[in-house]
């Protein structure tokens, strides 16, 4: 019988960009769910779900990601990227199953691993989140760990895709419309193609499926640290539009939840153990901006 793979939050970037993979990886079983599903909202649901479909591996792209509205809506942001995850694990465990579960560059505190912003963080750094989206991820992980030996962690940052909403079509959007837009250029990070994170995690469970038996906190983002301007420049660039893009600080463009100065991520550990090699960021872009311009 075939690995099945169940993967939460079916309608989101991860989940979608994984769907479009499912014919290139013909050994596993997938099953896809979204809320009216498997409801992380609901944790108390979750091993009810698995009592009916069994897997091996559980990938969980489900989160609460709305950074700015998790300051006021806590108890939500809280019980989908903490507690679900937690029960996620333990039933995992329960079934003997390996989890996958999706984290972010938002659970460092944005001062980089030499605390001037400068040098990627590895996997090991010390987690400390400066909003609470972020805090509610770091405790994520950290439940996720003790609940299940046979845990992977996936950190990734700014993400995009063809599908749902994210800062490339967004960019898109507005430069259509307008001559000018200003964009934050003190935040430093780096972009994540969907579709090159969905790969990374459906490599990682044939690697697993040929013995590479890898347990751990990982981090996967395409290559380059950039700011947000270099990014919204890249994609006018790259869309062929005349808006002009203006340098702003991040004084200058307040929001609600504080976001890291600096979340950069050292991408190696993936490599050193299931041979992923990240794409440059700019390629990656490229392969997206051909699908929506």
């Amino acid at each position: 019988m075939k690995p099945v793979v169940v993967v939460t939050g079916m309608n989101g970037q991860l989940g979608w960009e994984l769907q479009q993979l499912v014919g290139s990886f013909p050994s596993l079983d997938f099953l896809f769910t979204d809320r009216s599903l498997l409801d992380l909202s609901n944790p108390a649901s979750i091993p009810d779900f698995f009592k009916n479909h069994k897997a091996q591996y559980v990938i969980n792209c489900a989160a609460y990601t709305a950074v700015d509205k998790a300051e006021t809506e806590r108890e939500l942001a809280h019980t989908i990227n903490a507690k679900a995850v937690g029960v996620l694990a333990a039933t995992c465990k329960e079934m003997n199953a390996t989890l996958i579960h999706i984290s972010t560059d938002y659970v460092f505190n944005g001062m980089g691993a030499d605390g001037e912003g400068k040098i990627p963080y590895l996997p090991d750094a010390t987690i400390d989140p400066v909003n609470y989206y972020g805090a509610t991820k770091a405790e994520g992980e950290q439940l996720a760990q003790a609940n299940n030996d046979k845990t992977i962690i996936v950190r990734t940052s700014w993400v995009y895709s063809a599908h749902g909403n994210n800062f490339v079509k967004t960019m898109l959007r507005l430069m259509s419309s307008r001559p000018e837009l200003n964009v934050v250029a003190d935040q430093q990070g780096s972009p994540t193609y969907a579709a090159d994170l969905a790969s990374a995690l459906l490599q990682i469970i044939t690697k697993h499926e040929l013995g590479t038996k890898q347990y751990g906190i990982y981090q996967y983002s395409n290559e380059g640290i950039i700011t947000w301007y270099d990014f919204a420049v890249a994609i006018r660039d790259g869309a062929g539009l005349a808006c002009e893009v203006l340098p702003i600080t991040t004084d200058q463009y307040p929001t609600p939840a504080k976001r890291p100065i600096f979340s950069g991520m050292d991408t190696k550990a993936i490599t050193d153990d299931f041979g992923i090699k990240p794409k440059v960021w700019k390629d990656s872009l490229t392969n997206c901006l051909r699908l929506l311009v």
